[in-house]
């Protein structure tokens, strides 16, 4: 089979258009795939609502008993699947139930 000019560029022009598409739906797929936190089982752990004006760090502090907070901070985000230390108030934080280990 013999192309003229005009059929490799029109064949070119369509092979490029499918892999500009594929790529396209490519990266729209990533953009909608479930994400899910993966957070260890809870079972026995206390947990504490967050009001308003409740920080991550004032939480730590109440929990560490006057020790520094940092260490208990980080539990509770590792428990709850937290990326930062933003929290809104109504949300359901778990915490450590054994503080003085962290210590």
């Amino acid at each position: 089979m013999r192309l003229t000019r005009r059929g490799r560029v029109v064949l070119v022009a369509v092979v490029a258009l499918l892999s500009l598409g594929g790529f396209w739906l490519g990266t729209q797929a990533v953009g909608h795939a479930d994400v899910q936190v993966v957070v260890t089982s809870h079972a026995g752990f206390p947990w504490v609502e967050v009001r308003e004006g409740d920080t991550l760090w004032a939480i730590g502090e109440a929990l560490s008993q006057g020790d520094d907070p940092g260490p208990v901070m980080e539990e509770i985000k590792r428990l709850n699947g937290l990326s930062c230390s933003l929290i809104h108030p109504g949300t359901r934080l778990y915490v450590p139930s054994d503080t003085a280990a962290l210590r």
